[in-house]
């Protein structure tokens, strides 16, 4: 019996030229690179210069990602755009994106569960994709958080950086077994009550203003591997699959010892674990594909290979994807 997946054709990431290391900010607020880098793994960050928009970061992203998969953006009829950083609070971001890649057809729109963004847009696309509504889709993760940080509050302006992340998604009919390429399952969750520990103290609505990130750090700790590790059991239970038979673990990259502890209790090798977040920071939704384009470009991620994804983000929200590649 067969069945229609979303299979990769290529994926593509852009970084700002401007990199802020930890060094940099101990001139600003009162921290050290080894105070940083002991508790987070994170070394440096990219930071969108004046006039560079999330929209901007999209957009060469996924131009990379189209180059890569070897296609016309014309033969794109969905944009599935990841971020709590819009360009403006409307229209979406995304249609900024499709204008950009000269796209004058289907559908483009934004998705927010921040740094879990793109994990439920990748299922998103998934879902659009596997109905037929839809051919070939971009699935981006962009991100400018340098622009909602305190950048005298020294427990979140370390952590995290700008940049974007894209997936192309073909709709390929497979044979419906777990050797099958593209997306195997997805699995979302959110959890309202814990809206308090990560969120941004404005918004249109409430203050009509853009705010600033605010975080319980430890509470944050505190829930993340036990959750990261709920979708993930569960991504392995619907597929058949278990620890071993994953090739790359490819975590949201927030914190290198929430991976380290989340891998540990998963039992998946360190050696199978793609980290980027002492390059990159924790750059929210646009994490997974810069890490997803760092492994494919260095040759670790090649065909066939089984990929497993999660992220944790404000709201709480959290969910996997597992992804033959």
């Amino acid at each position: 019996m067969t069945a229609i997946r979303s299979v990769v054709l290529g994926c593509g990431s852009y970084l700002p030229q401007r990199v802020l290391t930890n060094a940099e900010l101990a001139t600003k607020v009162d921290t050290s690179d080894e105070w940083i880098v002991q508790r987070t793994g994170i070394r440096e960050r990219h930071i969108a210069a004046e006039g560079e928009f999330t929209s901007h970061l999209a957009i060469h992203a996924a131009n990379a990602a189209l180059a890569h998969a070897g296609i016309d953006a014309q033969s794109i009829d969905l944009i599935v755009l990841a971020t709590s950083t819009p360009d403006h609070t409307f229209p979406a971001t995304a249609v900024a994106v499709q204008n950009g890649l000269g796209i004058a057809h289907g559908a483009a729109f934004d998705l927010q569960a921040v740094c879990s963004g793109f994990v439920f847009a990748l299922a998103t696309a998934d879902n659009f994709l596997r109905s037929g509504a839809f051919k070939r889709a971009l699935v981006i993760g962009a991100e400018t958080f340098s622009r909602i940080l305190d950048w005298t509050d020294r427990g979140t302006c370390v952590l995290f950086g700008d940049g974007a992340g894209a997936v192309v998604l073909e709709a390929r009919e497979q044979p419906g077994k777990p050797s099958d390429r593209g997306i195997l399952t997805t699995h979302l969750r959110s959890d309202g009550r814990h809206q308090s520990k990560l969120y941004v103290d404005g918004g249109p609505s409430s203050t009509r203003t853009v705010g600033y990130l605010r975080m319980e750090g430890r509470e944050v700790f505190k829930h993340a591997v036990g959750m990261i590790t709920d979708v993930i059991v569960d991504a392995f239970n619907a597929s058949g699959t278990s620890a071993d038979d994953i090739n790359w673990f490819v975590p949201h990259q927030a914190n290198k010892r929430i991976i380290d502890a989340s891998a540990h209790k998963l039992h998946i090798a360190p050696e199978k674990v793609v980290l980027t977040v002492d390059r990159h920071g924790n750059t929210s939704a646009a994490s997974i594909p810069l890490a997803l384009s760092v492994a494919v470009a260095d040759g670790r991620i090649k065909s066939g290979d089984l990929v497993l994804l999660e992220a944790m983000g404000g709201g709480f929200t959290w969910g996997s994807a597992l992804v033959r590649w």
